[in-house]
């Protein structure tokens, strides 16, 4: 059996408040048998052993909403139609090992079309190439007032699309019998999408027994439930119901937090979408045009105010950013999450840390052992040069990632460059650029960026 010793100088365990100084951590095949004072563990010839004494180690980090499979589109018709399910396999490939360079060795993919981001997952775990340990749903479970069901009723749902729509509560429980048989670890459902009442608020795409019944089914069947739903409605029917995961709630209002507490739902309130979305597209992309009212500033002070309220009632919030469009590309804005935590929400950078890691196991595959840095866990690490909990952007810097390894085994595969334009584009965008760090530092420095 491999057998590794890691000498670590300063070390946050994913738990509790405290780093920890001069310890070693003792893995075999991968899995961490001991972490002790490095006084305590003598190094051993037949032993790998790696030195990080002038370096700071955390767990692996887990983004628990990244569609692997979106292959950073600029359109939903990008991401439904014009790109073979193929070509969306050996694209997620590619961008798995974008997401792992970038410190994320653990990922939750909620809601991908067809079977795309479950193949990338088994040949992970098969050991056919690197990338993060990942967690997938099929394709989003929608009704006609549904997130995903975005095309004219005289089209349809294609076959090829992110969703899957149905059209009554027996369709929804034989949709959902069905994803379990072909392997998802969660079901997504679309909770509500675009359709809105004469005063603005977001209706429900399902009721809350229709709610209810699909919420029970995923469970019975023993997976985790998890939800799109911003709206006020969809946040109470999701939290009523028992959701494991619900993402966004930017309106959820005191009575849903009652709920959320109640039934002990987690909530990932992904700002990075709307703050990439608010801060980098230019006047000409098609989407600033479409959303002249700030419509995304207007959510994000709401969901703000709506996280701090959950935060302080002890809701469980781990970091998800919606990787996977043109404006959240992958291996690049995935840390962002902590930081706006940290500004925005009031969480020291340790309990950020704590929610990039121990929280967002929790949603995890239970088998994926991730998050924590102690005996039984995977040896996921992620070494720094620089100390997160004294500057949680250094998450950010590339040239701050001194390694990271999952299952104790360094990541070999560079970030490596790619045809931005050749892989996603082939529709009418809502961006008109791919804001990678670099593309953004170029921007700010033609002055088109403040």
């Amino acid at each position: 059996m491999e057998k590794a010793l890691f000498r670590c100088g300063a070390l946050y365990p994913g738990v509790g408040e405290e780093v920890l100084r001069d310890q070693t951590i003792v893995a075999r095949d991968g899995v961490i048998e001991r972490m002790a004072p490095s006084s305590e563990i003598p190094l051993e010839n037949d032993a790998q052993s790696y030195d990080f004494t002038d370096k700071f180690v955390i767990p692996g980090l887990i983004d628990v909403h990244t569609h692997l499979a979106y292959g950073n589109a600029k359109s939903e018709e990008d991401i439904d139609l014009y790109c073979s399910l193929e070509l969306r396999a050996v694209r997620a490939t590619f961008f798995a090992h974008q997401v792992l360079a970038a410190g994320f060795t653990s990922i939750v993919a909620p809601g991908d079309a067809g079977m795309v981001t479950s193949a990338v997952r088994d040949g992970i775990d098969a050991g056919l190439f690197e990338g993060p340990r990942i967690t997938t749903a099929g394709p989003y479970i929608t009704s006609r007032q549904g997130l995903t069901d975005w095309y004219p009723t005289w089209i349809g749902a294609p076959t090829t699309s992110i969703g899957r729509l149905v059209k009554s509560s027996d369709e929804a429980i034989e949709e959902i019998r069905r994803q379990v048989k072909d392997g998802v670890d969660v079901v997504k459902i679309a909770m509500d999408g675009l359709l809105k009442r004469p005063d603005g608020e977001l209706v429900a795409a399902f009721n809350e027994a229709e709610t209810k019944a699909m919420v029970a089914e995923i469970h019975r069947l023993g997976k985790k439930a998890i939800v799109h739903a911003r709206g006020r409605e969809a946040t109470l029917y999701s939290a009523k119901a028992g959701a494991d995961l619900i993402f966004h709630a930017s309106y959820m209002d005191d009575e849903g937090l009652d709920a959320v507490l109640e039934n002990g739902s987690a909530i990932a309130p992904t700002f990075t979408l709307l703050c990439n979305t608010m801060d980098f597209i230019q006047p000409a992309d098609p989407w600033a045009a479409k959303h002249r009212d700030d419509a995304y500033k207007a959510e994000f002070d709401v969901a703000v105010e709506s996280m701090q309220r959950a935060r302080k009632a002890g809701v469980p919030m781990p970091i998800g950013t919606d990787s996977g469009f043109a404006v959240t590309p992958y291996g690049e804005w995935h840390a962002r999450e902590l930081g706006i935590y940290v500004e925005h929400l009031g969480f020291s950078p340790i309990e950020a840390l704590r929610a990039g890691t121990s929280v967002g196991a929790q949603v995890v595959r239970p088998a994926d052992k991730v998050g924590t840095i102690a005996p039984g866990y995977a040896a996921d690490l992620v070494i720094l040069d620089g100390d997160p909990t004294e500057d949680i952007s250094i998450l950010l810097e590339r040239d701050q990632i001194h390694m990271v390894l999952r299952g104790g085994v360094p990541a070999t595969a560079p970030r490596q460059p790619h045809a931005l334009r050749s892989v996603s584009d082939f529709s009418m965008t809502m961006f008109s650029d791919v804001y990678t760090r670099e593309r953004v530092a170029e921007l700010r420095r033609q002055n088109i960026l403040q």
